[in-house]
């Protein structure tokens, strides 16, 4: 298939002196005319013409919302203004009666992106557009039509499916503990949106590559028997959804064309992350049709474990060969140096996704470098965060513009207390929806009545405007002018109360003469939309659950080896997902990045961690030249190689010193024991084992043996693995002293494990003896 391809891609602006803006500054696109999502007003006007919505947009941006024929395939940069820009599309088209809005389908990934667009075509104009999660487009024609594709009403669907399979496990006689569980209901999530069916579980997993939890034969059993316990009590679950509508749709032909009569343009955000059954599903409700625009980065890829593949993204214009590429790489979020350090962590990536980077040129003005800071022990970094922000509120910067970013859920309890303890308000992330808060639907309800009932209500007869009479209610359901002390359920209530009140000054300010009622219908459409108010708080948060968020204030915690990548990222794949997630972490940041990490996990432990490979050479003080370089093409970094001078080894081998009592080296205690000797320390004492140097030594070991034939314990101990990585030596003479490295090993493999130490692969060549 041949056709041409219309690409409309940013040509970056000829460069002019330091300080100097690319454009006059006017109240255009140009240079500070386009704005975040969030630096806009909160209740704007709508535009008064299909024209006026074009208004504001810069050139790339206009392009997208103007090709409204055939495919077109936006890729798009963090920060690039890509929700803008879909959603004036959608709304142009609308607007100058081009795109009939019930016949429009928007789909993304989450609710609150859902909401987050249909509030935007709402202010736009565009009313009657569906914007909706794949799962609740899915279910809504799941319902409709069950009954006539299957008869009878639909089965029920499960909200959480790890008890069915604790079940399924219990029927199997195969014993799972919480952990197990939950990767458990992974994998079978995982073969779903791949449509994996139980019987092909094994091969695929094999071919894919996937690390199984558990024997993949078992995990074909419980997949097995978790299919048969859904048949037998007649519920669904979330995959199921997208399963069977793909079914109906596949089978009926006479479905099929009634759902394609209603939708004949469809339009697809966070494209990078569809999974092969959403790919599937789209097509159908397609059909022939090529009206289909698409969003997405290849950059930004950080959910391939639940099935996610860029490959549909990246092969767009394979399919469809007659389409429109708009790439967009004007970063309206964050300051030049934050996009550089962006930049410059996708300039050393490799493999197909880093092959179609694209490099962000900022619109912002200048702002700080990014703060790179170790500190000797986890408590000391949390302290250390908590410390930086408190003085940053106390500078101007809203609670609400900060954010703590972390790899894994684990962390986030280090950093509630260091916050508590600094008397600083937060908020996690991925907790309870706002709408779904019992205070606020008490407080929605209690503003309801008061708006019917108001003229009754001695609450109002001293409140003259909006503002104090929605201060005047929510004073009945524990809101108060000042903040409570501490932390906890009543801080959070109260931050919750506090939103809405904000909330009612602004609509109050936007629309003179708006009464309580006006405000009821707003917060009412606001929760059908899941479009939340601020609320003024510091956000906790995982790496993942940051995506599509952005704050003034970012603070990167524990981007240390092991974390960052995460101990069990082995392959090449899975190391460039975790340096993508990283580089979505940075561009959460509009103007501050923080980054940080701990040489020890506890007070007084061994400092023998390390900070991330992936800020080699971005950092101050690393050497750009050290660990592996990006693929070929990508910023022009060569890939990482030694210098003979690295790997060589020497004429001759430091000599072992004279042997002295084995001590430990924790509490000091004479050890007579000989493992206790391999490990230099008592069993009881405490480790501070660099988990993820271990890992990558236990392969090692692993390959080594593979290749000599011999068992791995002959290659090293686990003893001696184990003392290895807590004591993480810098050279030969370190590594030399700990129990098990004799003379032999110390030439045959010392290269190797101190390359490993320092965070490198080892050369790729024979053994040396």
């Amino acid at each position: 298939m041949t056709g041409p391809v219309t690409l409309v891609a940013f040509v970056r602006p000829q460069a002019l002196p330091c300080g100097q803006p690319a454009h006059p500054s006017r109240a255009t696109w140009q240079h500070g005319g386009v704005t975040a999502a969030t630096h806009s007003t909160l209740f704007p006007r709508v535009p008064d013409s299909a024209d006026a919505v074009l208004e504001g947009l810069d050139p790339e941006q206009r392009a997208v919302a103007t090709a409204l024929h055939g495919p077109v395939c936006v890729l798009a940069g963090a920060g690039t203004g890509k929700t803008r820009a879909i959603t004036h599309r959608i709304a142009y088209g609308v607007r100058a009666g081009i795109l009939q809005p019930s016949s429009v389908l928007a789909v993304t990934f989450t609710n609150r992106a859902a909401g987050e667009m249909r509030g935007r075509l709402r202010q736009l104009g565009a009313v009657g557009v569906q914007a909706r999660t794949f799962h609740s487009a899915a279910l809504r024609q799941l319902q409709y039509f069950w009954p006539k594709a299957v008869g009878g009403s639909l089965p029920r669907l499960v909200d959480r499916k790890i008890q069915l399979v604790a079940d399924a496990a219990a029927a199997c006689r195969i014993r799972l503990d919480r952990g197990e569980l939950r990767d458990v209901t992974a994998e079978i999530e995982w073969s779903k949106v791949t449509q994996t069916v139980p019987a092909d579980y094994t091969a695929a997993a094999a071919k894919s590559g996937r690390e199984a939890p558990r024997d993949p034969a078992e995990i074909a059993q419980l997949y097995a028997a978790y299919e048969d316990l859904k048949r037998e009590r007649s519920v669904i679950d979330f995959e199921d959804v997208l399963l069977l509508t793909v079914a109906v749709l596949q089978d009926r032909h006479d479905i099929a064309e009634q759902v394609r009569a209603q939708y004949q343009h469809f339009v697809v955000d966070e494209y990078q992350d569809v999974s092969p059954l959403q790919q599937r599903l789209l097509e159908l409700w397609l059909g022939d049709r090529e009206n289909l625009c698409v969003v997405g980065d290849a950059s930004q890829t950080i959910y391939s474990f639940t099935g996610a593949t860029p490959d549909h993204l990246l092969d767009f214009r394979v399919r469809h060969p007659g389409a429109t590429v708009v790439k967009l790489v004007r970063d309206y979020r964050s300051t030049p140096q934050v996009v550089r350090l962006a930049n410059g962590l996708l300039a050393r990536a490799k493999g197909r996704a880093a092959d179609h980077r694209l490099e962000l040129v900022s619109q912002r003005p200048a702002g700080p470098e990014p703060v790179f800071t170790e500190y000797t022990d986890e408590p000391a970094e949390a302290e250390g965060a908590a410390r930086r922000i408190r003085e940053l509120i106390a500078s101007g910067v809203p609670a609400s513009e900060i954010a703590v970013l972390f790899r894994t859920n684990s962390q986030s309890e280090t950093y509630e207390q260091a916050l508590a303890d600094a008397g600083v308000p937060y908020q996690l992330r991925g907790a309870e929806r706002f709408f779904d808060r019992p205070e606020v639907r008490n407080a929605i309800n209690a503003l309801r009545a008061a708006a019917r009932f108001g003229g009754n209500d001695s609450l109002l007869d001293d409140a003259p405007d909006l503002p104090s009479q929605v201060r005047a209610v929510l004073s009945g359901k524990g809101w108060t002018p000042q903040p409570p002390a501490g932390s906890g359920a009543v801080r959070e209530s109260w931050e919750s109360l506090a939103a809405l009140v904000h909330l009612a000054q602004d609509f109050a300010a936007a629309r003179a003469g708006a009464t309580l009622a006006d405000l009821v219908v707003e917060l009412d459409e606001r929760a059908g939309a899941q479009h939340a108010p601020t609320v003024q708080g510091v956000t906790l948060a995982s790496l993942h659950a940051a995506k599509g968020l952005e704050w003034d204030v970012v603070f990167l915690v524990g981007v240390a080896e092991g974390m960052m990548p995460i101990t069990y990222a082995k392959t090449d794949e899975q190391i460039e997902e975790e340096r993508r997630l990283l580089y979505v972490g940075v561009t959460r940041a509009r103007e501050h990045l923080h980054l940080s990490w701990a040489l020890s996990r506890s007070p007084g432990g061994r400092p023998n961690r390390r900070p991330s490979r992936f800020l080699t050479g971005l950092r101050p003080g690393s050497q750009a030249g050290a660990g592996r370089a990006g693929a070929a093409g990508a910023g022009g970094v060569e890939r990482g190689s030694w210098t003979a001078a690295a790997t060589a080894v020497p004429e001759q081998a430091p000599r072992r010193r004279q042997r002295t009592p084995a001590r430990c080296r924790v509490c000091g205690r004479t050890l007579t024991d000989g493992g206790e000797m391999k490990l230099m320390r008592c069993e009881d004492c405490p480790s501070d084992m660099d988990e993820g140097l271990y890992e990558r030594l236990r392969d090692w070991r692993g390959e080594q043996a593979r290749r000599s034939g011999q068992p791995a314990f002959c290659v090293f101990t686990d003893k001696t693995l184990i003392a290895i990585a807590e004591t993480v030596p810098d050279d030969e003479h370190e590594l030399a002293r700990i129990p098990g490295v004799g003379m032999r090993k110390l030439r045959r493999y010392g290269s190797d494990v101190l390359a490993l130490c320092a965070g490198r692969d080892p050369a790729d060549g024979q053994d040396q003896d």
